[in-house]
């Protein structure tokens, strides 16, 4: 029932969304046995779903490992899971709710809005410098540095070690593919013990000087009478700064290719900016830099009469949601002024994307540099895909400055 869908396939991860038509075809949920899991591709369900209190992203905060006939990781594998499991994104309320009021205040609608002229200048630096070297790689020279420095900023984490986040991250994020190998989970192990300590030491001098950032942010709530433990620090200082540009680079890339693959809506976006908010949603929407979202079953579900029991785990297909004819028109179409575009990229319900606000003025602020400074940007060679699948993105895009 699930053959057209092989996360592990070079030719599906290219491009999954015909396999997502057959899925949604045969079903509203589907059992996939390489994984264990119920795979859920309709937008309607993936979105009712994702603000079901009977589905966690975690369900340590009522059962056992053993309670919930889940076998524990393994003890090499600590150091990840302590660091994962302490993030508001694996978090349940009522942790959850405390760690996110304390983090949503560096994330006000009037916080994020004082972050555009440093996001601007930033982005017209690196595009220019892009533009003056005749072209280069377009997620090494402006998709990446851009989200990195801006949620380094806000974090307080000094210039010259800034180079160190990426690599860290990337490691990380391995363990959220679909059945990471042994390679992958060590990979990730060493990055949380050095990216912990490196934090570790960063709040300890936080602490004898504050600065005006989120990291002494958080010592002072804690301080001041907020519980928030070291640890919560720590995994919440490496989740802002995995997911505070993780999608972002991917967002941009993706978004780029697809333009370059559809040369007319490209050249509607060239002759008017003014599009650049719809294009951002709808590039978001056409190529989803998070393809699947997992979260526990905590009470037995029904779904279309299938009764997914408690212990059982759901895989939200986030790129097949996206691709929904039931939500959009003509999904496989491109079309930078769709107005209606309800698409679940930044999830929905308690886990929606604290940052999302953020990455749209980031989205926003690296198209219009690219648009005004490299007016005739193209690419220079067939882009290098990344092998992963749920967190989908390119390894690189050369392009050319003409």
């Amino acid at each position: 029932m699930t053959a057209a869908f092989d996360p592990w396939d070079p030719a599906f991860v290219a491009d999954p969304y015909p396999a997502y038509a057959e899925l949604r075809a045969r079903g509203r949920v589907l059992r996939y046995e390489p994984t264990g899991q119920w795979l859920v591709p309709r937008h309607a369900d993936v979105s009712a779903l994702l603000r079901d209190r009977r589905l966690g992203r975690t369900y340590q905060h009522r059962f056992s490992h053993e309670e919930f006939g889940r076998t524990p990781p393994p003890a090499a594998h600590e150091p990840f899971h302590v660091l994962n499991d302490h993030g508001m994104l694996d978090l349940e309320p009522p942790d959850h709710t405390r760690i996110r009021r304390l983090v949503s205040k560096a994330f006000t609608p009037r916080t994020v809005e004082r972050l555009k002229p440093y996001v601007r200048t930033l982005a017209g630096e690196l595009v220019s410098r892009l533009v003056e070297a005749g072209g280069g790689d377009l997620l090494a020279d402006v998709a990446e540095p851009l989200p990195v420095a801006v949620i380094a900023e806000m974090l307080g984490i000094p210039e010259q070690d800034r180079r160190l986040l990426r690599p860290w991250s990337a490691a990380i994020c391995g363990m959220y593919e679909l059945n990471p190998s042994e390679e992958t989970a060590e990979r990730a192990v060493r990055a949380s013990v050095e990216f912990s300590g490196y934090l570790r030491e960063l709040i300890a001098a936080r602490r004898a000087r504050p600065g005006d950032d989120l990291v002494s942010g958080l010592i002072a709530a804690h301080d001041e009478g907020d519980r928030l433990t070291e640890q919560e620090m720590i995994s919440t200082a490496v989740l802002l700064l995995n997911a505070g540009h993780e999608a972002t680079v991917n967002a941009t890339v993706n978004g780029w290719w697809a333009l370059f693959r559809n040369p007319d809506q490209l050249a509607a976006l060239r002759a008017d900016h003014t599009l650049i908010p719809t294009a951002v949603e709808e590039l978001m929407r056409y190529d989803t830099p998070l393809q699947l979202f997992e979260r526990w079953v905590l009470e037995d579900i029904e779904i279309d009469g299938t009764v997914i029991p408690r212990g059982a785990e759901v895989a939200l297909l986030f790129g097949s949601a996206n691709h929904d004819p039931e939500v959009f028109a003509a999904p496989e179409r491109l079309d930078l002024a769709r107005g209606d575009n309800p698409h679940i990229s930044f999830s929905a319900g308690i886990h929606y994307c604290i940052g999302a606000p953020l990455a749209r003025i980031e989205l926003a602020a690296s198209m219009a540099a690219l648009l005004d400074r490299a007016p005739a940007l193209a690419p220079a060679a067939e882009p290098r895909r990344g092998p992963n699948f749920v967190i989908r993105g390119l390894e690189g895009l050369d392009v050319r400055v003409r």
